[in-house]
């Protein structure tokens, strides 16, 4: 699927308000009938003013995250709805925060009238304040969630992104102890983010993800509000759950999920406000951010047969090796701080003529900028397919010792794990970022970001790990948006060597030509990159048999179609004498990526101490690879 863009944070003309308008007084009468003395204080307190565990109230945390996005330009306008029973609870809450007293309505229900209903309460606000022509966020105040688990501003550019053609509702996955029947439950189309299915308290669902009172309006849709309210008089079908059952298969509903679960929702007793008491609420996959320090490890790769073609909708075998690697850690500070590497980001030079020295050897491919693009478009793409994050900030930081401009894939194992580092941060999943779509993300900051030279190969590998095999078949990735990825054994595998240049250049480089002349359709090379797919198919097979011998004239085979293809001034001179090295001892020999180092295979495991002899004495790098077996996740 393609990696979305950013919903700038422009303002947007939108009004927000807060419904605390409900007559359930469960809580409140048990409160009152407690005899331990502990609530003595919370006596006649409206639930969203009850304090939570620290000691902020519900109403507190809702109007601290919406008052943050306020002085971002996200609303013009907040306002509240209660009862008559509560408004002077609601009018002092109001003085004390900050809130406008003149901004809290009063819907004039008691306990003994019984209220208008929720959608009723909002048609209020808009119709009262002269809110008609405006987008609207509504929200349920006296529900118990962590204010620091998501940006509202974030729910705001995604409405904004999808404001042409629908509103916005809020959902969350519900902990294995919420019951359904109690719930708003959703189903959403996962590539579109749009709700498909809206099932107010279901007697059972295949669905776990639960609606929640925390939706955006258009301004278009207010005039079907009002005509379902003057359809359904009665107050028990004003309710928000009502009006999706009916609008859901009518209109586009686009779902956003939330990092958060909530507590508190609706009826509730005793018990449940004091199990909140004990601790703010916390979704388990989000509480990894809570340990402290998180590091994730992405290892280098080896093209095992099949690249160059990952780009030209071709197949590949990639390897996983433990020799090279690129880390990333995260942990949580009070702003976001990138921190440079002492020797890959250097900003200090001995004179004029050494920093003219380093910036030609090593260019400008430090691991800094390849952290902060992974930052930005991983706020771009949580923006753009409804994934909500914590409000909260970090620092991050890299080392690698990957060799530099040779082919390993070096940049790209920094961006898969700065990538990793802020999803276990954030609390995003798997199911966030499908497993086959994080490849795709790593190469849109690349390509898209940074414009590196790149295909998929590289991110399929590091994301998954081991020994894949990849088809990149036009029409599937036309209609996926990936390719089919499949995991190999590795129990027998051959003993692959690895020999690069001790000084390189850039690896991108013999890329350019072919790239014009397929998209100029030239026949050579639209055939060349059907023939590294037949040796890919051919090279599955030789490895499932183990047939090594087979292999490694694949492996022959493939750079020969490589060197036809990109001739020999855009392979080099280095990496053209490697690969005669390895012919001279029997071996075979291929690119591992895009140049700067070579694959090989020994056809005769006696002529490996004299080929890597030999490959050291010429000037090259030597090494014997360590293939890295993944482990279960």
């Amino acid at each position: 699927a393609e990696v979305g863009t950013c919903s700038v944070c422009v303002r947007i003309e939108m009004k927000c308000v807060i419904l605390v308008a409900g007559l359930d007084q469960r809580l409140e009468d048990e409160l009152k009938a407690d005899l331990s003395g502990k609530y003595e204080g919370l006596r006649g307190v409206p639930k969203a003013l009850l304090p939570t565990a620290d000691k902020a109230t519900l109403l507190d945390n809702w109007w601290e995250a919406i008052r943050w996005a306020q002085t971002r330009n996200q609303f013009d306008g907040v306002y509240l709805v209660t009862n008559a029973e509560k408004f002077k609870h609601y009018e002092r809450w109001a003085t004390a925060s900050g809130f406008p007293r003149e901004n809290v309505i009063n819907d004039g229900t008691t306990a003994s009238t019984g209220g208008i209903g929720a959608l009723a309460d909002l048609w209020l606000a808009l119709s009262s304040r002269n809110m008609l022509d405006s987008d609207v966020m509504v929200v349920s105040g006296d529900m118990l969630f962590n204010p620091k688990r998501f940006d509202i501003m974030g729910v705001c550019s995604f409405f904004k992104a999808h404001k042409k053609d629908g509103d916005v509702a809020c959902y969350y996955e519900m902990g294995p102890h919420e019951d359904c029947t109690t719930r708003g439950i959703v189903h959403v189309d996962p590539s579109t983010k749009r709700i498909t299915q809206f099932v107010e308290k279901p007697k059972a669902s295949d669905s776990r993800l639960a609606s929640i009172v925390f939706y955006i309006f258009r301004k278009e849709t207010i005039p079907v509000l009002k005509r379902f309210l003057d359809e359904n008089e009665s107050s028990d079908k004003r309710h928000f759950g009502n009006f999706f059952e009916y609008f859901v298969p009518k209109s586009a509903v686009y779902g956003m999920k939330l990092p958060d679960h909530f507590e508190l929702i609706g009826s509730v007793g005793l018990d449940e406000y004091e199990a909140v008491l004990q601790k703010l609420p916390s979704r388990p996959r989000a509480s990894v951010s809570d340990s402290g320090h998180i590091v994730c490890r992405t290892y280098a790769r080896v093209g095992v047969l099949g690249n160059p073609s990952d780009g030209f909708f071709g197949k590949t075998i990639s390897l996983s090796v433990k020799n090279f690697w690129a880390e990333v850690s995260i942990e949580e500070s009070d702003k976001i701080e990138l921190i440079r590497h002492p020797l890959n980001d250097p900003t200090t030079f001995g004179s004029l003529a050494d920093l003219h020295a380093v910036s030609v050897h090593e260019q400008y491919m430090g691991g800094l900028r390849l952290m902060q693009a992974t930052c930005k478009k991983f706020h771009e793409y949580c923006s753009s397919q409804g994934i909500a994050i914590a409000r909260k900030n970090f620092t991050l930081r890299y080392d690698t010792n990957i060799p530099r401009q040779v082919g390993l894939a070096g940049s790209s194992a920094i961006v898969t794990s700065t990538m990793k580092c802020l999803m276990k941060f954030f609390g995003v999943s798997n199911t966030d970022i499908p497993k086959d779509k994080q490849p795709n993300f790593v190469l849109s900051v690349e390509m898209g970001e940074l414009g590196i030279n790149a295909g998929l190969q590289d991110r399929v590998i590091q994301v998954y790990g081991g020994l894949v095999y990849m088809n990149f078949d036009q029409a599937i990735m036309e209609r996926d948006g990936c390719g089919v990825y499949e995991s190999l054994p590795m129990d027998n595998l051959p003993k692959f060597w690895l020999s690069y240049l001790a000084d390189p250049s850039d690896s991108g480089k013999a890329h350019n030509d072919v790239r014009k002349r397929w998209d100029s359709g030239d026949t050579e090379v639209r055939e060349g990159m059907k023939g590294f797919a037949n040796i890919t198919d051919r090279g599955k097979a030789a490895l499932a048999a183990g047939d090594f011998a087979a292999l490694a004239d694949l492996m022959d085979e493939n750079f020969a179609l490589r060197r036809k293809l990109y001739t020999d001034a855009a392979l080099g001179k280095g990496n053209l004498q490697m690969a005669a090295i390895a012919a001279k001892h029997m071996a075979a020999a291929k690119f591992s990526g895009s140049g700067g180092a070579v694959l090989g295979l020994c056809r005769d495991d006696a002529q490996l101490a004299a080929l890597r002899d030999e490959m050291r004495a010429t000037g090259f790098v030597f090494v014997s690879l360590i293939p890295n077996i993944p482990t279960p996740e």
